[in-house]
């Protein structure tokens, strides 16, 4: 049995939720999410509180109930609250701008970079060197944080690069004479 399906998900006042079939919709302050439940997953409402219903008898459910829980109290956080991830460049000369839906990247190449932001997803720039990409979607936060990431990996002798904020990269040794 799933332990995180267990817990039930405590819906906040000024979040509306609504399943039509197997289609769930989260409406709230920072915008409206909606996802597709497998069929096999039964989900129950009450007043404020969503369950994810188990069934001891089935495999495969109980191990979709977890997956869809998760999935589901991500939806209620991100329309009240919202996610955002940090990013760091480190680099001489390695700056990044945000104008409009573009992210502006200069990493060392013989060209900048312009990223287009995706609909739904803000970035902002407060310093040269700092990136702060926000939505209420958590996968589509994370997948653009992973895209912006992508361009300069950081490398593991200097450390120069793209991080994360809270991303410890092991340094190497250099070659020993």
């Amino acid at each position: 049995m799933s332990r995180i399906a267990k817990n039930p998900i405590i819906v906040p006042k000024d979040v509306e939720t609504k399943l039509e079939g197997q289609l769930l919709t989260v409406k709230g302050k920072k915008g409206i999410l909606t996802s597709k439940l497998h069929k096999k997953v039964n989900v129950s409402f009450t007043e404020g509180v969503i369950q994810v219903i188990l069934d001891k008898n089935d495999q495969e459910r109980n191990s979709l109930s977890g997956t869809t829980r998760a999935i589901i109290n991500n939806m209620v956080i991100g329309v009240n609250t919202g996610f955002e991830k940090k990013l760091v460049l480190i680099g001489v000369g390695y700056r990044a701008v945000a104008k409009n839906n573009v992210l502006s990247l200069s990493l060392g190449f013989s060209h900048p970079i312009d990223y287009q932001v995706p609909e739904g997803i803000a970035i902002e720039t407060p310093t040269q060197t700092e990136i702060v990409v926000k939505g209420c979607d958590k996968q589509i936060v994370g997948q653009v944080a992973a895209n912006i990431r992508s361009y300069r990996p950081p490398e593991p002798y200097k450390g120069k690069g793209i991080r994360y904020s809270d991303e410890v990269i092991v340094r190497k040794e250099a070659k020993k004479k």
